[in-house]
């Protein structure tokens, strides 16, 4: 028989010595389970306490006032470093009834100007691309007709001009009009129809910008001034009436 007892139970001095001296009775040695359940009953009373549980709209009201919310919407300082908009008396009134506050609201007009703002954009950006298109559809005889023409503007683009220029020249009605009429002046290409047929006509300016574009500035040095001044050039020439 093995000198070695086995015993699976946790000795009673070791579960002993986790206990608290208060709750060790002195004479016995055992745990005053009485003492334990009222230090617990105290320690509940405190925590209750220190953070009361509001009794209607008034001590709702109160307890908001603790954590930050100000007495009324138009005490909220908010700081918008941008023009995109200003801050809204009835959303801020709303935010106020949530007990928002100050740092909370801050927080919300931020975020709508880093999420929501460029959504906006975005849409308005593809808002005005449509009504590009549009004009461009009526100003080359309809929509199958501009389809043939802009296929062949983008190859003509990717072939002759540096890929800035041709990104800005196609993202409006007067680039694409300009971009047109240099492909027109290099060979037979489908001619305009309507009452647009002037926009595709260009003086010595195109002569002039070419010439620009030979500038070691323009096609070697990258100069983002004298970049623009070519792109600038080609959409003036067919600008708005």
């Amino acid at each position: 028989m093995s000198d070695v007892k086995d015993n699976l139970l946790t000795p009673e001095n070791e579960a002993k010595g986790e206990t608290p001296e208060k709750f060790i009775d002195p004479a016995t040695g055992e745990v005053r389970v009485e003492a334990m359940i009222a230090s617990y009953k105290e320690l509940e009373r405190k925590l209750s306490t220190m953070m009361p549980k509001p009794e209607g709209p008034e001590g709702k009201q109160r307890v908001q006032r603790m954590l930050g919310c100000p007495e009324c919407a138009e005490d909220y300082d908010i700081r918008i470093d941008h023009e995109l908009f200003t801050a809204d008396p009835e959303v801020n009134r709303r935010l106020h009834a949530q007990g928002l506050t100050n740092e909370q609201v801050q927080e919300v007009y931020n975020l709508a100007a880093e999420r929501l703002v460029p959504m906006i954009f975005e849409l308005a950006q593809d808002y005005q691309a449509d009504r590009e298109v549009e004009r461009l559809i009526a100003a080359f005889g309809g929509a199958e007709r501009w389809a043939e023409v802009s296929r062949q503007l983008l190859a003509y683009g990717k072939k002759n001009l540096p890929p800035d220029v041709l990104g800005s020249l196609s993202s409006s009605f007067e680039g694409v009009m300009a971009l047109f009429r240099m492909m027109k002046g290099q060979g037979d290409e489908p001619a305009l129809t309507g009452a647009d047929d002037m926009r595709a006509a260009a003086g010595d300016d195109e002569t002039s910008l070419r010439g620009m574009m030979r500038d070691p500035r323009y096609w070697r040095e990258r100069d983002p001034s004298y970049v623009a001044q070519v792109t600038q050039g080609f959409q003036r020439m067919y600008g708005e009436k």
